[in-house]
């Protein structure tokens, strides 16, 4: 079947506007060295004091972390009752808030203890926002694609967060390649924050002018024609929720320690440069961006267990060796074989896994589903993920704490993996509903003419 203009509208409005909901807090996270300092004092006299003034920084990127189901339950409520697009374009709303309020933060110097406080209430709205964006966006892209295709489609909901993480990488390299570490900290550190208020405006406009899904309508729809209340509804999955619960484990600790922790990792632990230490991050992302579209294709035509099971495997057995070998002798080269060996093993699992976690719950209660789940598992193994690292690394003195937290991550995922039945596809044509919906509905959602 072929892909719709609207289709391709709405690809490109929940991709973007993933991707910049993503930006804020990939920018926050790679740029943890040098905000670090400039909100919470380091004396030079104290030992320890770097490493306790990174502890604290992480411990405010994780309160983030903590509005994030709050957001999800609320917006995926919000999307399953008004809509997808609705919620993503509340979402994308509250984000641009948040990044107007880090883009013109002030520092501790200049405000003292009330810089740090705008910095939370910008990283709580940041949560909120976040919270409900994976599962607006992936219901959404699914709810998209031809029957055939949903693999592929949900892919897209990965890379859009992949792009975030490509563009502030490349961003972190800008800022400590054309500027000095004074002026850093005298006000460079702002130009990432402040490209992403230039963006999130287009990414907004595309999310209000796309037309809702098909699939929610449809499902709306039915749902006024039964009983059945929305509660139970949301009761019918069941034990999935525990296994996509595991799944998602295993997708966080990925991103919030394998990748978002690199480059604080690579300068303090393993004391590479900073700017290549971004480059690496940038090219790993790159890697995975090109591997995540083909895992989802791959996932359209092969059975998705036994390529969850393949990915995640191999990831988990390649990663002591890997971060053995690296820091054995650390260098940028190192780094950069092992960010790419566990990046493809992992963009496959991501690529794959995205799309299976979607279709394990029914259209009426996807958004919300799919909100609970993802949050619940990346606020107790992602939202501290960078805070409890650090602070294991300060405890044990190895290098490898990371690693080990990883893997047991990783462990949650495959053991989930194992446990998730194996299903009929039933996925939603766009084009079967059309006709089953009432005018007023279409009207409502503005897709009358």
């Amino acid at each position: 079947m072929l892909v719709t203009s609207n289709a391709r509208r709405g690809i490109a409005a929940a991709v973007l506007g993933n991707a910049m909901e993503w930006y804020d807090f990939t920018v926050f996270a790679i740029m943890t060295p040098i905000i670090s300092k400039l909100f919470f004092p380091v004396d030079a006299a104290i030992p320890g004091s770097e490493l306790n003034a990174i502890l604290l920084t992480t411990a405010l990127f994780g309160a983030g972390f903590f509005m994030r189901p709050v957001g999800g339950v609320l917006l995926g409520l919000y999307g399953d009752r008004r809509g997808r697009k609705a919620a993503m374009t509340l979402g994308m709303a509250l984000m641009a808030l948040s990044i107007l309020l880090m883009t013109f933060a002030p520092t501790y110097r200049h405000a003292g203890v009330v810089a740090p406080l705008v910095v939370l209430i910008a990283r709580l709205l940041q949560g909120f926002s976040v919270g409900g964006e994976f599962g607006t966006s992936t219901a959404f892209l699914i709810e998209m694609a031809p029957r055939e295709r949903t693999g592929f489609f949900g892919s897209w909901q990965i890379s859009g967060q992949l792009m975030a993480n490509v563009l502030g990488a490349a961003m972190g390299m800008v800022v400590t390649q054309c500027f000095t570490p004074a002026q850093q900290a005298a006000g460079a550190w702002r130009i990432p924050f402040a490209v992403g208020l230039i963006i999130v405006p287009i990414a907004l406009y595309l999310r209000r002018s796309v037309l809702e899904s098909e699939a929610f309508l449809h499902a709306a729809r039915q749902a006024a024609a039964r009983a059945q209340g929305f509660a139970a509804d949301l009761k019918q999955p069941g034990g999935k929720y525990l296994v996509g619960m595991g799944m998602v484990v295993a997708s966080a600790v990925s991103f919030y320690v394998t990748f978002g922790y690199t480059v604080t990792y690579a300068k303090q632990v393993l004391k590479l440069p900073l700017m290549q230490s971004f480059m690496v991050q940038m090219l790993a992302a790159i890697v995975m961006l090109i591997v995540v579209p083909i895992a989802g294709a791959a996932a359209d035509r092969h059975d998705r267990k036994n390529l969850l099971l393949w990915s995640l495997g191999a990831y988990l057995v390649t990663l002591y060796p890997l971060y053995s070998w690296v820091t054995s002798e650390p260098s940028i080269g190192r780094l950069l074989v092992t960010q790419v060996i566990a990046g493809v093993f992992s963009a496959f699992f991501l690529g794959v896994y995205c799309t299976t976690l979607a279709e394990m719950f029914p259209v009426r209660v996807r958004s919300t589903s799919l909100s609970i789940v993802n949050n619940v598992a990346v606020l107790i193994f992602g939202g501290f993920a960078q805070f409890f690292v650090t602070w294991l690394l300060k405890l044990t003195g190895s290098p490898l704490a990371p690693v080990f937290y990883v893997m047991i991550g990783l462990s949650i995922g495959f053991v989930a993996v194992v446990c998730m039945k194996r299903e009929p596809r039933v996925a939603f044509d766009a084009g079967d509903a059309v006709d089953a919906v009432d005018p007023a509905t279409l009207r409502k959602h503005g897709k009358a003419p």
